[in-house]
């Protein structure tokens, strides 16, 4: 097996199938304990209805009661090649913010759509996400064949409307598959059931995508989560790109006051160093004011942009419009500043991809836009391509109400 995991996120419309598809996928790879299968089979024999893999995800009583999907879920599998998180997110539209949080996380992606619904809306919304954020790995599964009964010409006419409006937002499929995530067709096993489809199975498919790259030989991006003072002076943190390292030479933002990592700290460890993704503490040679909200950088490194303005994609999610230079709060990692939307380039319909009327200031709800972001302080960004875990943010204090990437340069 190779080393590491690939994170993929499942998106789609609303009860186009994305839970049975996953519950597909951990019951074919062995994934699913013994005692869980019992219980989904009692659950279901209690509603009376036959044994649903959706279930496997939708495993809170309020999700079963709704019959939607709610929180971004991760679980894991594996196959002969290598491990998978799969990143579940939501597909009701209100619930577009958390499917932003989860795609952000992904080197990957399935977009399903119903074979017997077709391309929706929101199955649009969730590829311009995807394509947002740079995801360029796609699997389309034509989900439900069973219930068109695995008609080549239904594929063939969702396959040509899908693929007209994937190549207007840059995305090209990796693949097309039809397949029954209820039945089992093409998701880990072949099926005879579509002799006119002579690709992989789903379970293939993500096998022959390539691993992203996990963030060790970037910049240093170490974002201070809060400070604890005991015997010692403790900086707690996420190392969110490259390596931190006891004795390194670090730079606190956005004062510019540098210094040296005089130790690492972890539960009863003192390693050496620390990874991406590690959540440590440190501690260091001078006594600096440093506080939540701070990003440590390597001192060698020039590549960092502390900035009062930039250039943004943001993806607005609340009923509530929003209006020009009207006062927002901002969160990067773990940096909060109020903010205005200075100007607005252009604004797109994110389901027709229409270029709507930026005149008016208005920024309305699912629409995306490309903007200029000027902030009440100086903060610490990175471009989303670069470093995507400095370069994405949401806008929003008690209740978020747009996901937005750092676009190119800063101004």
């Amino acid at each position: 097996m190779d080393e590491g995991y690939l994170k993929f996120v499942m998106v789609g419309h609303v009860d186009h199938g994305k839970s049975t598809l996953i519950g597909r996928l951990l019951y074919d790879t062995g994934s699913i304990p013994k005692e869980k299968v019992r219980e989904i089979r009692h659950i279901c024999d209690s509603l009376g209805k036959e044994m649903e893999f959706g279930y496997v995800m939708d495993h809170l009583e309020e999700e079963r009661g709704q019959g939607i999907t709610i929180e971004t879920t991760q679980i894991f599998f594996k196959t002969k090649k290598r491990n998978y998180v799969i990143i579940d997110a939501p597909g009701h539209v209100e619930l577009l913010k958390n499917m932003l949080t989860g795609a952000s996380q992904a080197g990957a992606a399935i977009l399903i759509v119903d074979a017997s619904e077709g391309v929706r809306e929101q199955t649009k919304r969730h590829a311009y996400i995807l394509s947002m954020l740079g995801i360029n790995q796609v699997i389309v599964a034509i989900n439900k064949m069973d219930i068109i009964n695995f008609e080549r010409e239904t594929f063939d006419s969702i396959k040509t409307e899908l693929l007209n409006f994937l190549k207007n937002i840059n995305i090209t499929p990796s693949y097309i598959i039809p397949i029954s995530a209820k039945e089992g067709d093409f998701i880990a096993i072949k099926s005879q059931k579509l002799p006119w489809y002579n690709g992989p199975t789903v379970l293939e498919a993500l096998d022959s995508f390539v691993q992203k790259e996990r963030p060790v030989n970037k910049p240093l991006r170490f974002a201070v989560q809060d400070v604890y003072n005991f015997d010692k002076r403790i900086v707690a943190g996420r190392v969110e790109s490259g390596l931190l390292k006891k004795g390194q030479s670090i730079t606190v933002l956005p004062s510019r006051e540098q210094t040296k990592v005089k130790s690492i700290e972890e539960f009863l460890k003192t390693p050496e160093k620390a990874e991406p993704g590690k959540s440590i503490g440190l501690t260091t040679e001078d006594k600096l004011f440093i506080d939540r909200g701070n990003i440590i950088v390597n001192s060698s490194d020039s590549s960092f942009n502390i900035t009062k303005s930039f250039r943004a994609n943001i993806f607005w999610m609340d009923k509530t419009p929003y209006k020009l230079d009207t006062p927002i709060l901002l969160r990067c990692a773990t940096q909060e500043v109020m903010c205005r939307i200075e100007s607005i380039i252009k604004i797109i319909d994110s389901s027709t991809l229409e270029l709507l009327d930026n005149n008016t200031g208005i920024i309305k709800n699912r629409e995306a836009a490309d903007v200029i972001i000027k902030t009440d302080k100086e903060i610490m960004i990175d471009d989303f391509l670069e470093i995507p875990e400095i370069g994405r943010f949401v806008l929003g204090k008690e209740v978020t109400v747009a996901g937005g990437i750092v676009k190119g340069k800063t101004i």
